[in-house]
Formats: C-alpha cells, sequence, structure tokens
C-alpha cells in the first residue's frame, strides 16, 4: 500500500469517525419517554375519581329502581340525603330542579370517595384474580358504610343540623347494599383505571 492510497484510507477513517460520533449525539439528544416505575398515585387517583362515576350512577339507579318497585319516590334516598346539607326541611321537596342537584352532589361524592376506594383496590388486587378483587371491593364497601352512617353521619348531622333523619330513617340493608353496588362496579370497571404506558409504533419495529 503506497502513501497516498493510506492517506485516502485515514481520511475516510476519520470521516466515519466523525460521522459515528454525530449519530451517537443525535441519539443522546432523542427525548427518552417517561414511564412510570413504581406505584403511579396520580394515575391511579385520576381514574378512581372517574370510574367513581360509574360506581355512583349504578348505585343511584339501584335505589330509583328499589324505590319506583315499593310505590315510594324514586328519589326519595336523595331526599333524605339532603337532609344532611338542608335539614329536615329536604323531605318536602319536590322540586325538580332541586333534586336533579341532589343528585348531582350523590354522583359527586361517589366521584371523590372513588379515589381512595381504587387506590386500595389497586394497591391490593392489581394482580390478583376477578373474585378475589370482588371480595377485596365488598370488605372494602361494607366498611364505607359503616364509617359513613355509624362513624360519622350518626353523630354530625344532629350536631349540625338537629336531627339523625339519615341513619334513622335509611334502613340499615339498604344503606349496605347501595355501598355493596358501589364497590362491585368500582370491582368491574377496574380494568378502565390500569395504567398502560404509551408506546410508539416503531417502538415495536
Amino acid at each position: 500500500m503506497d502513501s497516498a492510497e493510506r492517506e485516502a484510507k485515514q481520511v475516510e477513517l476519520s470521516e466515519l469517525r466523525q460521522r459515528v460520533a454525530q449519530l451517537e449525539q443525535e441519539l443522546e439528544g432523542q427525548p427518552v419517554h417517561w414511564e412510570a416505575t413504581k406505584f403511579y398515585t396520580g394515575y391511579y387517583a385520576l381514574a378512581g375519581f372517574v370510574l367513581g362515576m360509574f360506581g355512583a350512577v349504578t348505585s343511584l339507579l339501584f335505589n330509583v329502581v328499589g324505590s319506583a318497585l315499593v310505590g315510594s319516590h324514586p328519589l326519595r334516598l336523595i331526599q333524605i340525603y339532603l337532609t344532611f346539607p338542608l335539614g329536615e326541611r329536604a323531605l318536602e321537596l319536590n322540586g325538580g330542579l332541586t333534586l336533579t342537584i341532589g343528585c348531582c352532589l350523590y354522583i359527586g361524592t361517589g366521584m371523590l370517595l372513588g379515589i381512595p376506594f381504587h387506590l386500595l383496590l389497586m394497591w391490593i388486587t392489581d394482580k390478583a384474580s376477578f373474585g378475589f378483587r370482588v371480595g377485596v371491593a365488598t370488605v372494602l364497601a361494607g366498611g364505607m358504610w359503616l364509617v359513613h352512617f355509624y362513624l360519622i353521619l350518626s353523630w354530625l348531622q344532629p350536631i349540625l343540623f338537629g336531627g339523625n333523619w339519615i341513619v334513622e330513617m335509611i334502613p340499615w340493608w339498604i344503606g349496605l347494599v347501595t355501598h355493596l353496588i358501589y364497590g362491585w362496579t368500582m370491582a368491574l370497571v377496574f380494568p378502565l383505571g390500569l395504567y398502560v404506558p404509551y408506546r410508539r409504533q416503531t417502538e415495536y419495529a
């Protein structure tokens, strides 16, 4: 190999090295897709807030149908729950707007409760079977009923509004079943709240 040919190859090698360095810089400059590696609390809290709407609507429909079947006002449960902010006069309300607001408050409360409910359900039953998840949801819903009715409302409503209408007027089994319907619905829609990282089509190539 003469000196001219050797010099040409060295120039070519130098250009190749520069090209490699340029490609490495371009690769390092590409944005790295963030992906949760631990329990994604923020995402599951938001998912629980949204899924809680399904649980609340389902339990509300159950009560509407049940009340109609026994000849009561379809939104009797909403009337009773409205005694917490409005007192005894809520039992005399039959206006559509007021009851509509009551339904919205009922659903909104279910959405807020969906946050801790879904977080606990995800934390306990992430990889578990559907049957186990339903069992856990049953326990959580039953516990939620006990806390709401007997650890909070039983003393808070009399102090604030002078009566204990929710605990006294809603039969215990209706209150329990309402919460169970909510919990079972949350277990049913649980897969909709799973975190699945986004992948571009080129990442699978």
